[in-house]
C-alpha cells in the first residue's frame, strides 16, 4: 500500500482529488471456489476475512489523509461490498460460473461473454467492471463509497 510519503508525491505533482479503492471478496473468485470451497459455493472466508481488515484500515486512512490535508479530497471506494452486492444480485447482474474456468485465453470466446463475472478463475469480466464502474462513480447506495462517491468527488 502506497503510504504517506506515495501521497505526499501525487500532492506535490498537484493531485488534490484521490480515490482509494479496497479490495473486493478475493476469497469468492473462481480460483478461490474451486480450491478453497468443498461445494463450489463456499467464499473462502480467511481470504475475506483478511481483506475486510485491510480495508477497514485503508477507509481509515482516508479520514487520517482528508484530516491531514486540508485542501485535497481522499474518498474510498468499498469494492468489498460493491462485489457482494453483485454477487447477491446476479440474476439482476450476471451469472456466476460457480467456479467453473470459463472463458479461457485461447480458447473459442463464450458466446454470452457479457453475462459471466469473471473472464477466468481470477479476473473479472468486462460486465463486472462495467457495473463496479458505475456503482463507484455514482453509488447506488451509501455504502459503496466514503464520505461521497466519485461523481460527488469531481464536483467538489
Amino acid at each position: 500500500m502506497v503510504g504517506m510519503n506515495g501521497f505526499q508525491a501525487l500532492y506535490n505533482y498537484g493531485a488534490r482529488k484521490l480515490v482509494l479503492i479496497g479490495l473486493g471478496q478475493i476469497g469468492c473468485i473462481p480460483n478461490e471456489l474451486v480450491y478453497s470451497s468443498r461445494d463450489g459455493r463456499t467464499c473462502a472466508e480467511r481470504i475475506n476475512a483478511a481483506n475486510r481488515m485491510f480495508n477497514k484500515k485503508l477507509r481509515s486512512l482516508v479520514d487520517q489523509f482528508n484530516n491531514t490535508i486540508s485542501d485535497a479530497k481522499f474518498i474510498y471506494i468499498v469494492a468489498y461490498g460493491i462485489f457482494q452486492g453483485i454477487t447477491s444480485n446476479l440474476t439482476s447482474y450476471v451469472r456466476r460460473n460457480n467456479g467453473q474456468l470459463t472463458c479461457l485465453p485461447f480458447q473459442t470466446p463464450c458466446e454470452n461473454r457479457d453475462e459471466y463475472m469473471f473472464w477466468d478463475p481470477f479476473y473479472p469480466s468486462e460486465a463486472a467492471n462495467v457495473i463496479f464502474g458505475r456503482r463507484s462513480y455514482r453509488a447506488q447506495s451509501p455504502a459503496d463509497a466514503y464520505p461521497v462517491d466519485i461523481r460527488r468527488l469531481s464536483q467538489l
